[in-house]
């Protein structure tokens, strides 16, 4: 397995829209369960979406309504689709994601095997 890369990380507004996407390197289908968690500036890291392998999704209560994980197999790339943003929102955003631990220790607070090098998401009010 190789490390996940994130992209889309980017300066937006408040009320902005990204959409970040992390290219893993074999079949998505095969982890069972992927993430994406983050750091705030003085914050500690935080689970903020995952989706396990039967495609159970749980989302912190600061992102719920807001943030949409998904998942393209073909692609073997994670996507978080993040609307309403908020300065709250700024963190640097790693994408994680699970081969080894089943499915049922799939959580926000899962400490993952692979991770991501991190994109950074600032939102400016």
């Amino acid at each position: 397995h190789v490390q996940p890369v994130e992209s889309g990380g980017d300066s937006v507004e408040a009320g902005g829209s990204l959409r970040l996407s992390c290219a893993l390197s074999t079949d998505t289908s095969k982890y069972n369960c992927m993430g994406w968690l983050r750091t705030g500036p003085g914050k500690e890291r935080e689970g903020v979406a995952v989706i396990d392998s039967d495609g159970m999704i749980r989302y912190a209560d600061s992102v719920k309504g807001r943030f949409t994980i998904s998942q393209d197999n073909a692609k073997d790339t994670l996507y978080l689709q993040m609307d309403s943003l908020t300065p709250d929102d700024t963190a640097v955003y790693y994408c994680a994601a699970e081969p080894f631990l089943p499915r049922s220790v799939c959580s926000l607070s899962l400490r993952f095997t692979l991770w991501g090098q991190g994109t950074q998401v600032t939102v400016s009010s």
